[in-house]
């Protein structure tokens, strides 16, 4: 575990202080890849386009622990926590909305919040801009970086193959039956992190609001707290973000104004990235996780 959390810090070093490295991960041999696999047809093409490169993923990171003091596996879980993690940089797509010259490049500026999957044009609205964030947040961040700390390279490559597989256009396209199974198991794979992220977001921001909504959205769906719908991020996310603002957070207090929902929305994935690296931290210190 002590390896996996300082590869995350080295990992958010460079996406903080070479954000242009983003540009480099590139997904598209994953198109060649299923054109290799089309003739297998259905899901079977689909679940060797993950189990392949994630297994081959696995024997190297198996392969290389212990090698010159670990130094070889360390680099090679920062080079594959890096590969996926993204693929956009968020903090840099917030940042271009909020800098925004004008009306119009903000509006356009604001698109790129969208998660892989949204079609529809993104409304400059504060509930919307806070949904899409948290959204966005969970897949280039949160999922990736669970699964990261859970299984080593493996998972992150893992997760970020199924999300791309499920949710990103020039993949979609390729899939016939196997798209839905992409799907499922995307939402499998996000149904741990988001929940995390909502018992953060307890922690970080106002534990009523939080808690007193989640609750209120299971109740309203009546699917039970064990489904795969995950719509009680972005429930959570608004009374968050609006009971932050309405506390005043040393600025403003104004929930109607999409920037300043923005931004704190920034400040407040934050603050449940730093408790979850803090939980991370513990868990070193008690020599839990290995």
């Amino acid at each position: 575990m002590a390896i996996k959390l300082l590869a995350v810090l080295v990992v958010f070093a460079l996406a903080k202080g070479l954000p242009d490295l983003s540009r480099m991960r590139d997904f598209s041999r994953l198109r060649v890849w299923l054109e290799l696999l089309a003739q297998m047809g259905g899901k079977l093409q689909t679940a060797l386009a993950i189990l392949v490169p994630v297994t081959l993923c696995l024997l190297l990171q198996w392969g290389l622990h212990g090698w010159l003091f670990g130094l070889l596996s360390f680099a090679f879980a920062v080079c594959v926590l890096w590969y996926s993690w993204g693929p956009r940089d968020l903090s840099e797509d917030i940042d271009a909305v909020v800098k925004a010259p004008d009306s119009d490049r903000r509006l356009a500026a604001a698109q790129w919040l969208r998660p892989d999957g949204v079609e529809e044009p993104l409304a400059f609205e504060a509930p919307a801009l806070v949904d899409a964030t948290f959204q966005s947040a969970l897949k280039r961040w949160f999922g990736v970086l669970f699964w990261f700390l859970l299984l080593g390279p493996a998972g992150a490559l893992l997760y970020r193959l199924v999300q791309l597989l499920a949710w990103s256009s020039p993949f979609t396209s390729q899939q016939g039956e196997g798209l839905a199974l992409a799907r499922r198991l995307s939402l499998i794979l996000d149904w741990a992190p988001s929940h995390l992220m909502a018992l953060a977001l307890a922690v970080a921001s106002d534990f009523d609001a939080v808690f007193h909504t989640w609750k209120a959205y299971h109740d309203r769906m009546g699917k039970g707290y064990f489904s795969l719908d995950l719509g009680f991020l972005s429930a959570i996310a608004r009374a968050s973000v609006d009971a932050d603002v309405i506390a005043g957070d040393g600025y403003a207090e104004d929930i109607n104004d999409p920037l300043v929902e923005l931004d704190d929305a920034r400040h407040l994935l934050v603050r449940v990235l730093i408790v979850w690296l803090a939980v991370a931290g513990l868990l070193v210190l008690g020599g839990i996780g290995g």
